[in-house]
């Protein structure tokens, strides 16, 4: 590594002088490893792998630093704090070790929310847990919204991450898209302001510095009007369209991210179809796009990147992962990568074959100072970002910050604040004594159950020793004065991984499960906990229930709070219910608040 008084090290220096410094040293493999972003995983104990992952397609960390000379990295494992921040050390040792010591960046995912998934985010129990971005939307808070960012910021920066792959700024504006629990919601001013929020509770502090994480807001220029709601994840589903001509609604939340000062924007694997101006190729080859309205229009001058694997193909959790280069299959990884490069794209997700980018100068087709163009962008996020400085984590705060007591009593806040009363109806029968609700507002209303009065629960989808803290839960519905059951919105399992980990298709509750809530309200008044992952078909379920509460990820206590009245409800619907499949089916992919006759209308709620 270089003496400390060479200038890039020089934390007195301008950054521009110690970029500049920085690319004048770097060989054409050292620059074109900068290009990429791509997935790596942990070993036991925190260690850094010393065999492939093959089952998700990673290389070692020394053949990715040492051999490629990449320094940005996507972790997709880990769960206890203290080995997460032993391997971000170990990996940053790696890097100190190379011919120029530049740092790893690290991000990751979503980690806070309630739903896991290998491909979108893997939630870890020991961080604060909080409702998913739709729930935050449920708030409204926009002080809520900053205040989670700033939460996030913590926890990450204690373990070592400095970019966080996300907000997602998209709108929900079809219910059956399966990337919508991760958005603020469908109506695009909310999405707009808690999108700039979160942002800035990710940057804690005017500009982004050394204490910092990066927000790589995406799917640029918004990824929710997929065609028949399906995710582009699946290469079946390649299309987003905008039947209602609303491709410009969909930018409101970018513009008011760039705004608050997001530096890193990720483009969606979606091809538009008759956009005009726009070509129908994935958005991270699309030159109208990234060039001339993201760049251009928008002027944003941070870094680009696309989406995963839209170069070559990976392996994930074990299944093949085809690279997504829409509309372009045809074309060679290397025809693929210049192509993306001419689009303005700066650096590849999940990717890196960065021979290619060496073989596309020594050939002529992309020219070094198209590539240093994009080097310099990512080399100074990194000196913005105090990496140079701050190499090294520790440990032991990682341990005493991650998941803390007052972070977690925050997410559980959050929690219970995002949950909605939807239906809550006057009792049908006697089954509930006078003595068990509460008459604090409404004597008619079901909800809130009078805490701590022996009331006998009958339960499904709940854990009983949580229950007992309320009420007295029994085995059987026939000893029962009151019936909670606790249900998550339907999706169609295709019988594939993706469909596993992308939940989409139909939003109708399933025949049999809609008779078996009518057959528990008919003998008990009856109370229906449902996780609106998406905005579920409850017809039939809310005609059959006494009580309906929604929410957006919460654990079991949380929503018991609010049922037995430790805390008021205070969440608003953010998107609307719809009536029917049929109504779905017939609306627009773009157009937010589309389908037929709603059953609740966004911003719906009862309280107490």
């Amino acid at each position: 590594m270089n003496h400390p008084t060479t200038p890039y090290l020089d934390p007195e220096l301008p950054v521009e002088r110690r970029v500049e410094d920085l690319l004048s040293r770097m060989t054409l493999e050292e620059k074109a490893g900068q290009l990429f972003h791509t997935a790596n995983t942990l070993a036991p104990g925190g260690r850094l792998l010393a065999e492939p992952d093959a089952a998700n397609g990673v290389r070692t960390a020394h053949e990715l630093v040492a051999g490629r000379h990449i320094t940005h990295f996507n972790l997709l494992n880990g769960t206890d704090p203290y080995e997460i921040a032993l391997w971000h050390n170990r990996l940053q040792d790696l890097a100190a070790g190379t011919r120029l010591g530049i740092p790893v960046t690290v991000s990751t995912d979503p980690r806070h929310g309630m739903f896991s998934s290998p491909a979108a985010g893997q939630a870890i129990e020991r961080m604060s847990r909080w409702p998913e971005h739709t729930g935050i939307g449920a708030i409204g808070d926009v002080r809520l919204a900053e205040e989670y960012g700033d939460v996030v910021r913590r926890e990450y920066t204690a373990l070592g991450i400095r970019v966080a792959l996300g907000p997602m700024a998209d709108l929900f504006t079809d219910p059956r898209w399966s990337r919508g629990y991760g958005t603020f919601g469908e109506d695009p001013v909310t999405v707009a302001n808690l999108t700039a929020a979160f942002i800035r509770g990710l940057r804690g502090g005017d500009d982004l510095g050394s204490a910092s994480v990066a927000a790589m807001v995406k799917h640029f220029p918004g990824g929710g009007p997929q065609l028949g709601g399906e995710d582009a994840h699946d290469p079946a589903h390649r299309e987003q369209v905008y039947p209602g001509g609303l491709s410009r609604l969909h930018e409101l939340p970018f513009d008011a991210a760039f705004r608050a000062g997001a530096t890193q924007v990720m483009t969606y694997y979606g091809m538009p179809l008759a956009v005009p101006g726009w070509e129908e190729v994935g958005f991270a080859f699309n030159k109208p796009v990234v060039t001339d309205l993201l760049r251009g229009h928008y002027g944003f001058d941070g870094i680009v990147c696309t989406d995963w694997n839209v170069i070559e193909s990976t392996m994930l959790a074990g299944d093949v992962f085809d690279a997504h280069a829409y509309g372009l299959e045809a074309l060679t990884p290397a025809q693929r990568l210049a192509r993306a490069l001419d689009a303005g794209v700066d650096q590849f997700g999940g990717d890196d074959c960065t021979e290619l980018v060496v073989e596309l100068v020594r050939d002529g087709v992309v020219t070094e100072a198209r590539i240093d163009t994009s080097v310099r962008r990512l080399l100074r996020e990194k000196f913005r970002l105090g990496l140079f400085e701050r190499r090294r984590v520790d440990p032991e705060a990682a341990v005493a910050t991650v998941g803390s007591a007052p972070l977690r009593e925050a997410g559980r806040r959050a929690q219970r604040r995002s949950l909605v009363l939807v239906k809550n109806d006057a009792v049908k029968s006697d089954a509930v004594t006078n003595d068990a609700v509460d008459k604090s507002e409404s004597a008619d209303a079901l909800l809130p159950l009078s805490d701590g009065a022996g009331l006998r629960v009958y339960t499904e989808g709940l854990d009983p020793e949580l229950v007992a803290a309320y009420g007295t839960p029994v085995a059987d519905v026939a000893d029962a004065e009151v019936a909670l059951v606790r249900l998550r919105a339907p999706y169609e399992d295709r019988g594939t991984a993706l469909s596993e980990w992308f939940h989409g298709g139909s939003l109708d509750f399933p025949e049999e499960v809609v008779e078996h809530v009518g057959a528990l309200a008919a003998r008990v008044p009856t109370v229906v906990l449902v996780y609106l992952e998406r905005p579920a078909v409850l017809t039939g379920i809310a005609g059959a229930a006494t009580a309906v509460v929604g929410d957006f990820g919460a654990e079991d206590d949380a929503l018991l709070d609010l049922v037995f009245g430790r805390c008021a409800p205070e969440g608003r619907l953010p998107f609307d219910l719809p009536s029917s499949m049929k109504a779905v089916e017939e609306s627009r992919e773009d157009v937010p608040f589309d389908t037929a006759a709603p059953l609740h209308r966004l911003g719906h709620h009862l309280s107490y």
